[in-house]
């Protein structure tokens, strides 16, 4: 699937965050590393990229990024606050200066209160951590994985460029 990942967006990330001397590190769920993927498959992005965790079961957003599982338990997996969470956890337990974190609904399955397409961002730098929620609709697990890599390139491209303190 990652070769069907446009290459200019992922490219246009490598490029900023180089100008900027930072690193980036991946925390996904729903993407299953699809966005480190989509980074990794550019050569030389050895410099940029640090790090992907791939926490696609809630025992290991606690594990490996620190998520309180009483953020699962209260809000779900898919939620604001536990992307956020997972971003926090990711750039904490990385050499990186930007993290991105995906938690979502790529489907089949879902509930009334969380549909297939409903799909979790969170940014964090040193500046502080923003979210964003996306909801792409039924379009099927691997068009919504893929418009959530999309979604997740544009961010941390957004990131990249804001102004930090």
């Amino acid at each position: 699937m990652a070769d069907v990942i446009a290459e200019a967006p992922a490219t246009r990330v490598l490029a900023a965050a180089r100008a900027r001397g930072w690193r980036i590190a991946t925390a996904e769920s729903c993407t299953g590393g699809l966005v480190a993927a989509a980074l990794t498959d550019i050569a030389g992005s050895s410099d940029v990229v640090d790090r992907g965790f791939v926490t696609y079961s809630n025992a290991a957003k606690t594990a490996m990024l620190g998520v309180d599982p009483a953020l699962i338990l209260v809000h779900g997996a898919v939620s604001e606050p536990v992307a956020r969470a997972m971003a926090e956890g990711a750039l904490a337990r990385s050499d990186a200066q930007l993290a991105i974190a995906i938690t979502g609904v790529a489907g089949p399955g879902a509930s009334e209160a969380k549909p297939e397409g409903l799909v979790w961002f969170a940014v964090a730098t040193a500046a502080g951590v923003a979210a964003d929620r996306r909801d792409f609709g039924p379009l099927g697990r691997a068009t919504v994985r893929l418009r959530s890599v999309e979604a997740a390139l544009d961010l941390a491209l957004g990131a990249l460029h804001a102004p930090q303190d």
